[in-house]
């Protein structure tokens, strides 16, 4: 499914030249659950980007659906993103005057909209439980709500993989938690390949799987045998 070897991603910052990433390899499988974890400044808003086909890292390869993306053009890389990757983001990115049917139609326009597109955006909006929402505006919807329309966006092309993006971090605890089990549904009864980029480590214990990631490097990928439910009370913070 997608394979990362020897990864590095290098700026220049000045005279100073920044090592995003170091040497970062792993694979994941088809229908994998996993959390790529790691504080501001670790790499790992690098690594999803070269993950999401939006950059090319400096050395190394990255391989997804067997096809080799670290040398593609930024046309190449498009046409990839198009295909194989669906995107989830903090903070929604909907356009605010369209409908949520039209928003999740958005991807679909490459490849020219019709009837079955409409048909296509309305069931995945039902398959994500806003079925009687598909004609209400950003700003008519929750929170939630709209994390929902996003996430139909991200599915409605059919992608190999939902690369979400902190997709809690904009919401309560509450819809949160039903967010996550959105995505654990995903997972479980769909087998989609989902791959959370977060920082907070009671997010991350909700996948199978937990990649650490600081100062460019893979420190630890361990997988997480029993993955806590989207129901579970996050620990309180000690002073």
């Amino acid at each position: 499914m997608l394979q990362a070897i020897n990864l590095s991603k290098s700026f220049q910052m000045g005279d100073t030249t920044i090592h995003a990433l170091d040497h970062v390899s792993f694979s994941i499988q088809p229908g994998e659950m996993a959390a790529i974890m790691g504080p501001s400044g670790s790499g790992k808003s690098t690594l999803m980007s070269i993950i999401g086909c939006l950059d090319v890292p400096s050395a190394g390869e990255y391989i997804l659906d067997g096809e080799a993306v670290s040398g593609m053009s930024e046309n190449q890389l498009a046409d990839v993103r198009g295909r194989k990757i669906g995107f989830v983001f903090q903070h929604f990115n909907l356009l605010p005057r369209t409908s949520a049917l039209d928003n999740v139609m958005l991807p679909l326009a490459y490849t020219g909209l019709n009837s079955a597109s409409r048909a296509r955006a309305a069931s995945t909006l039902e398959r994500v439980g806003l079925g009687s929402r598909i004609h209400h505006h950003p700003n008519e919807l929750s929170g939630g709500q709209q994390q929902r329309v996003a996430i139909a966006r991200a599915l409605v092309n059919q992608p190999s993989i939902i690369l979400a993006d902190e997709p809690t971090g904009a919401l309560d605890s509450r819809t949160g938690a039903e967010i996550m089990q959105l995505f654990q549904t995903l997972h479980r009864e769909n087998r989609q390949t989902v791959i959370l980029v977060t920082h907070d480590e009671f997010i991350a214990h909700h996948t199978g799987r937990i990649i650490r990631i600081a100062d460019g490097r893979i420190i630890s990928d361990e997988a997480n045998p029993n993955p806590l439910s989207a129901g579970a009370h996050r620990p309180a913070e000690t002073a």
